[in-house]
């Protein structure tokens, strides 16, 4: 047998290392195929994310809400102007493929809707009543487990979005029907389960998408809506009616670039949500109405110490 030389040893290594490499490493230089489920996966990570594990990704929109109350004409109560940020972790499985897992944190801002400065108190014209105004602050928001590229009943994963010409976007509703962290024990006697739905549009260009080379997008749009009940804090009671929010937004190239109206805002009062959770979070997810509950939590705790401390 002939004898290797350092150079060919060299060579062995560098094959060993790459095979390995390409391995580890979702993205290729090929065109992505929809209809494969292991590329599927891969292109639904490009849109939620990043291909590459850990690389932050931040979204911002901005937008108004609106009252509807039957029998009155709808109020424009709030503008709004909210951020996303996040990043994800890459799996492996020997018979479900390629899969992955997004971990973020998340705000969304109130703002009168005349000066567009962000609000800290609320006059509310149904009641008269003056409140404080509790901004979205939700942390963590991630998926409970990572998808794959196959189920874990081996059903692959379909890629569901419209192409058209040089676009695509995908659609998304989310109808929520839940028992309401500010409910008593007896909800389902007396109704009021938290009751909204969400929509998702996204945007993007299909040669940015399909390229297996790029681990992000470079363009990417997006719109969010949302018809909810009233929020906890507006203090509305049972009173009939409902919420509306239309917002529009997209991807900025990273923390610094988000508009100073919201980064200031974060940087002064809410310093974490300059990054993402770690990848590993375990946390159970944060909404606004379990957000608003510790807060009314932590005021009545510290009411009750203070009556307790009086003679």
């Amino acid at each position: 047998m002939r004898k290797q030389t350092g150079f060919h040893r060299l060579c062995a290594a560098f094959a060993v290392v790459a095979a390995v490499l390409c391995l580890s490493a979702p993205a290729s230089a090929r065109r992505l195929d929809p209809t494969n489920p292991n590329d599927a996966i891969l292109l639904e990570q490009k849109l939620t994310c990043s291909l590459k594990q850990g690389e932050v990704i931040v979204y911002w929109w901005q937008g108004a809400g609106y009252s509807r109350v039957p029998g009155e004409r709808d109020r424009h109560l709030f503008n709004v102007e909210g951020m996303n940020i996040r990043h994800c972790s890459n799996h492996e499985d020997a018979q479900r493929g390629h899969g992955f897992r997004s971990v973020s944190r998340e705000i969304l801002l109130y703002k009168d809707p005349q000066t567009n400065e962000i609000l800290r108190t609320w006059a509310n014209p149904w009641t008269g009543e003056t409140v404080n105004v509790v901004h979205v602050a939700n942390d963590p928001v991630n998926m409970r487990a990572p998808i794959y590229a196959r189920a874990a009943d081996g059903k692959p994963f379909v890629f569901k979005a419209t192409f058209a010409g040089d676009r695509v976007w995908t659609t998304g509703e989310a109808p929520l029907f839940y028992k309401n962290p500010l409910a008593g024990d007896y909800q389902e006697f007396v109704g009021n389960d938290y009751h909204a739905m969400e929509a998702l549009n996204a945007y993007t260009l299909r040669d940015d998408l399909l390229d297996g080379s790029r681990a992000k997008l470079r363009t990417y749009t997006l719109s969010w809506a949302r018809f909810s009940e009233w929020l906890p804090w507006m203090k509305m009671g049972g009173r009939t009616g409902m919420m509306i929010f239309s917002t529009v937004g997209g991807r900025v190239e990273n923390f610094a670039a988000l508009p100073a109206s919201i980064r200031n805002e974060i940087q002064q009062n809410y310093p974490a949500y300059a990054a993402p959770p770690p990848l590993d979070d375990a946390r159970p997810n944060e909404t606004t109405w379990t957000y608003v509950k510790k807060i009314v939590d932590a005021e009545r705790a510290k009411s009750r110490g203070n009556s307790s401390g009086k003679e």
